[in-house]
């Protein structure tokens, strides 16, 4: 057993007796990253790569672009550095704490701080500097968003142990953390196949029905293919209209469309797009769809179970008549045609710019199967059972991962604070 010392920091707690604790700063030149202060497109499209805390994610270990780059002017404009290949990437915002190595010169913009070592330590650091995530919140400030200055992040204070053991503990960590990736990816890949199940579940109830003995006939339109001969397909029009009222006051729950559905906005929060005044939005009432149709790649629609307002931007509808349709079976069906991109492909616009948008009249002389009610009844009852158990195994899958993930930081923490030796 080792000798062990107070380290004096309380998150790091007892190292050994021989370690030292050092700030970032004594083994890191920190640089801070940029962006060009115009949209001069002499200044973007060349051969340095640029990047931002968006262009990675926690898992990633190596860096060689993002999504841009920047040209020999872009980058003198902004006066920001070229960081040399096996620098440590920080991000300090947005989120506070992912790094990643970079695998190539690049540069950054100003979300993200540079650490250049002094000497071979990269690999030991990357460890040492991932874990403490919820350190570096507490010395960040701000009021949209909360980040860590360049100055606070370069005195934050590491285990240092002698450089040979910073290179047994990086090699055993690299060993030891890609089994707990494999296992982590293994899990992930069986989410997507469970995923991928649930989606054709839907999509064969929703166009087959439940009674695989039922005669068929060919719809007359692609996406749907074969349907039971004793259902009908109609447009749109025919069964849902678009409206638009606008609020013209205050007091209502805002709504936003997201990809897991319609969510009350927390206005206190500050967070994402902030509209100045909005009475200026539209009403939606209990039981109207909401399509986000601006954007048919990331965009989604719902059912909204409650009466608030949402953008004016997005497309508000609801059934000719309730009491002819149910209202879970035509959302499966509008949710289908985003998750397999059956709008998209109706779609006109930008959609490099994420407005890739479905026209008013695409969607009102859009087809849809139509079964009798009492069976679009029986399909929405039978998908609400099957997806909810099958969302019950994605969530099994999705809780062994985040303890994977605890046990993956946990014995990055035993080994770089030095409570474990390699050589155990």
């Amino acid at each position: 057993m080792r000798e062990m010392k107070d380290s004096g920091i309380p998150w790091i707690g007892e190292i050994p007796k021989d370690w030292e604790i050092k700030p970032i700063k004594w083994d890191f030149d920190i640089i801070a990253g940029a962006t060009p202060k115009t949209d001069n497109p002499d200044f973007w499209d060349g051969g340095i790569p640029w990047i931002t805390p968006a262009d990675y994610k926690t898992e990633d270990r190596y860096i060689e672009r993002g999504r841009r780059t920047l040209s020999t002017e872009g980058m003198a404009s902004c006066a920001t550095t070229l960081l040399p290949k096996g620098s440590i990437i920080f991000s300090k915002r947005a989120p506070i704490g992912l790094v990643v190595i970079n695998s190539q010169p690049l540069c950054t913009n100003q979300g993200c701080l540079g650490c250049v070592p002094k000497r071979d330590i990269a690999q030991y650091y990357y460890y040492a500097m991932s874990i403490y995530t919820e350190q570096y919140e507490l010395y960040g400030s701000g009021t949209t968003f909360k980040e860590i200055s360049a100055t606070n992040f370069a005195d934050f204070k590491l285990p240092h142990p002698t450089i040979a053991e910073q290179q047994r503990i990086a090699e055993f960590l690299d060993r030891k953390c890609a089994e707990v990736d494999e296992m982590i990816g293994l899990q992930e890949q069986i989410i997507e196949e469970l995923k991928a199940y649930k989606q054709s579940v839907i999509t064969e109830a929703v166009t087959k029905g439940l009674n695989p003995d039922t005669p068929m006939r060919d719809s007359g339109i692609e996406w749907i293919g074969q349907i039971p001969e004793h259902w009908r397909v109609m447009q749109f029009r025919r069964l849902f209209e678009i409206k638009k009222t606008i609020a013209n006051a205050l007091g209502y729950d805002v709504l936003s469309v997201t990809q897991g559905g319609l969510k009350v906005k927390d206005l206190s929060a500050n967070e994402g797009q902030i509209a100045q005044d909005y009475s200026k939005y539209q009403i939606v009432g209990k039981d109207d769809y909401v399509m986000n149709h601006m954007d048919l790649l990331t965009g989604f629609v719902d059912c909204s179970t409650q009466i608030g307002v949402t953008s004016p931007d997005y497309r508000v509808f609801q059934s000719i008549c309730k009491a002819d349709i149910s209202l879970s079976y035509f959302l499966r069906i509008f949710q289908t045609c985003y998750k397999l991109k059956i709008f998209y492909h109706l779609g006109q616009g930008v959609s490099g710019m994420g407005r890739w948008r479905l026209p008013t009249e695409q969607l009102k002389l859009f087809y849809l199967p139509v079964p009798p009610l009492i069976e679009q009844l029986d399909i929405a009852d039978y998908l609400d059972e099957k997806c909810a158990d099958i969302d019950s195994l994605i969530q099994t899958k999705l809780s062994k991962i985040d303890s994977l993930k605890e046990y993956k930081k946990s014995i990055i923490y035993e080994y770089v604070t030095g409570k474990r030796e390699v050589n155990e």
